[in-house]
């Protein structure tokens, strides 16, 4: 039941509580009124719409009408109610409302699709509310700015990579200082699928472990998105690239991504084959992505003081491994996220601003092997999650 104030001069009445009529004998042109005075007494009179009295009540809803409205625009995007396979993602209409304070408004011109997404999908990650729309990155038009920003404009194309959730839809509202402008260099289809993979593959090759010439690195799903991006930058730092792959189809393009060496881990053991090229001494580093399947076998392929550098999970969670287990090789284990390396805007900016000036310089070759509309997500992420892609995946809504 909703108030209103009037603030009349010179009435009776100053608050007013419309009551809905609990007689079938009244009028719909006649409401209650409940008029509540100073001494906190309550009246009940009928106010019928009399010309006098009329006008005054009807601009008072109108001006309450105005000041309250929200504007709802109704959009695409995929939800999740239900934790489960690709068949949990559902193509459904979503209310949107207007950017506030601090916010921006986008039309997603494409979306990146990454293993993370499944994680969510699949409750290895916990989404904060359920249901959720999922995907971590986006390219899009600024179509609305909120109260009081600076620095943006309706027409501007941004991405923005990581929190908050929710790049399946159509439109979204996403917080500008998440935002990042996107270098006419650049393409959209090419930004989207860059952005995660691309400041994954910086933090790890520049910060988590900073790679430098005539070190060793083993890249694991070399020939995946964001493996084949590690291959590149590793192999233009100067570093021995080894990369493991699952066919003949993706060595080959691991090699043209810079791969010295690749392994097919289904015709051959890993461990002993980089045992034997690097001649018993082991890598420098084990970017692994895969998780449960190679976890062990990434830890024995390091020389003492190694770092391993588990990033993914995609053949599930490794098992324990007991702090001892590090002791012999004086290991380094780390579990990153990429949310940690780029949380201030100053790293954030100086992050994507390499990433895209490596794509501008040809040192980031981006593949975009594989293009879905935004409504067949479950197909992509079948796809992806049964290893029959490679390369980046994009989403087009």
């Amino acid at each position: 039941m909703s108030l209103l104030k009037l603030g009349f001069y010179n009435q009776r009445f100053h608050l007013l509580r419309f009551i809905p009529p609990q007689s079938s004998n009244v009028s719909p042109s006649t409401f209650w009124v409940q008029n509540l005075t100073n001494n906190n007494t309550t009246n009940h009179s009928s106010l019928s719409c009399t010309p006098r009295i009329n006008p005054v009540i009807a601009k008072a809803l109108r001006t309450e009408a105005a000041a309250t409205a929200q504007p709802i625009k109704m959009v695409k995007a995929i939800r999740v109610h239900q934790l489960g396979g690709p068949q949990v993602l559902k193509w459904e209409d979503v209310e949107l409302g207007e950017p506030k304070e601090g916010e921006i408004r986008i039309k997603n011109k494409a979306i990146g699709l990454n293993f993370i997404d499944i994680y969510f999908r699949k409750g290895v990650y916990k989404a904060a509310t359920m249901p959720f729309t999922p995907g971590m990155e986006a390219v899009g038009e600024v179509t609305a700015v909120g109260p009081g920003l600076t620095g943006r404009k309706v027409g501007d194309i941004v991405a923005y990579a990581g929190n908050p959730m929710g790049s399946y839809a159509e439109e979204q509202i996403l917080p500008a200082d998440k935002l990042v402008p996107v270098p006419p260099s650049v393409d959209p289809i090419t930004a989207a699928s860059i952005m995660l993979k691309g400041m994954t593959a910086q933090f790890l090759v520049r910060r988590c472990f900073k790679v430098e010439s005539g070190h060793t690195v083993l890249v694991h799903a070399a020939a995946g998105g964001v493996g084949s991006l590690l291959c590149q930058w590793a192999n233009a730092l100067g570093a021995t690239v080894i990369g493991t792959v699952s066919t003949k189809e993706k060595a080959a393009q691991a090699k043209e991504d810079g791969c010295h060496h690749v392994i097919i881990y289904k015709e051959e053991d890993f461990v002993s084959r980089v045992n034997e090229i690097t001649s018993g001494k082991g890598v420098e580093v084990v970017y692994d992505s895969v998780g449960k399947d190679t976890f062990e076998g990434s830890l024995a392929c390091l020389k003492p003081r190694g770092y391993m550098v588990c990033f993914g999970q995609s053949s599930g969670t490794p098992d324990p491994v007991p702090l001892s287990a590090l002791a012999p090789k004086s290991l380094f284990l780390t579990r990153p996220s990429m949310m940690q390396y780029t949380s201030t805007r100053d790293e954030l900016l100086e992050t994507a601003g390499e990433v895209f000036a490596n794509v501008a310089s040809g040192v980031l070759r981006v593949r975009v092997n594989h293009k879905y509309p935004l409504s067949e997500a479950a197909q992509a992420h079948a796809d992806l999650e049964n290893r029959r892609t490679t390369g980046s995946v994009v989403l087009i809504p």
